[in-house]
């Protein structure tokens, strides 16, 4: 019966009670366990297993450039990094309220860590996120245009709890990406949280935008009660070389 029990579990998909059970027969344990016990570990083991496999998806749909943890964070380097004040990101309240954050720093001071670090601790907290080089979302959506595809790529973009725009302002926009960087900020506005990541300050976006109407309405909604993170000194991995 047990055998049956347990390939009947295999196939409902109900893995996380599978491997319980199974331990619990193999050590004997379930004598030891009242009926409330035995079925409170199984729907627990369960649950964390589902969970898992929720925040494994959420990792691998967000397609991150690097793997990154909150807990690998380099607070020692001196960088203009405040450990207090980005740990407070860690529980992913601006997530929560619809805010942005802007990560600013020179080559190699590593700001693509810290947005990527986040998006992982955002994962494991249940919400939905998309990481992009800017470049490269701009180059698929020009492409989404042409077969049909763009506004229900849009619709996408607009509903993740999380984007991150890596690399941004790398280059000018041309008039085409301005109009679609527009949508995107326009769509998430108040509602939906975007990390940016540039080599540029934030005072030199506007002139890379171009098109001062539409640089306005980008802006505006880009830093409007935004948080900042403005990193310092010398690249890390030059550091890590030496």
């Amino acid at each position: 019966m047990n055998e049956i029990t347990l390939s009947k579990m295999g196939h409902l998909k109900f893995y996380g009670m599978q491997r319980t059970f199974e331990m619990l027969l193999n050590t004997k344990g379930i004598e030891h366990l009242s009926n409330d016990e035995f079925i409170n570990m199984l729907v627990q083991s369960e649950w964390e297993d589902r969970e898992n496999r929720k925040i494994t998806r959420y990792i691998k749909a967000a397609r991150f450039r690097q793997t990154a943890t909150i807990e690998e964070v380099d607070f020692i380097t001196n960088r203009n990094l405040d450990k207090t004040n980005f740990l407070r990101f860690a529980d992913c309240t601006f997530i929560e309220k619809g805010e942005n954050l802007l990560i600013t720093g020179p080559t190699g001071a590593g700001k693509s860590y810290l947005a990527s670090a986040l998006g992982h601790q955002a994962c494991s907290n249940g919400y939905q996120v998309k990481y992009f080089n800017m470049q490269k979302l701009v180059s698929w959506l020009k492409m989404s245009q042409a077969d049909g595809s763009y506004f229900k790529e849009m619709d996408k973009i607009e509903k993740y709890n999380l984007l991150i725009l890596d690399d941004f302002c790398l280059q000018p926009f041309d008039e085409q990406g301005r109009i679609m960087l527009l949508e995107v900020t326009e769509g998430r506005y108040d509602k939906k949280s975007t990390i940016i990541s540039s080599q540029l300050p934030v005072e030199k976006w506007y002139e890379l935008i171009g098109d001062n109407t539409i640089a306005d309405a980008i802006m505006d909604r880009i830093i409007n009660g935004a948080h900042r993170i403005e990193l310092k000194g010398e690249s890390m991995r030059k550091k890590k070389n030496k």
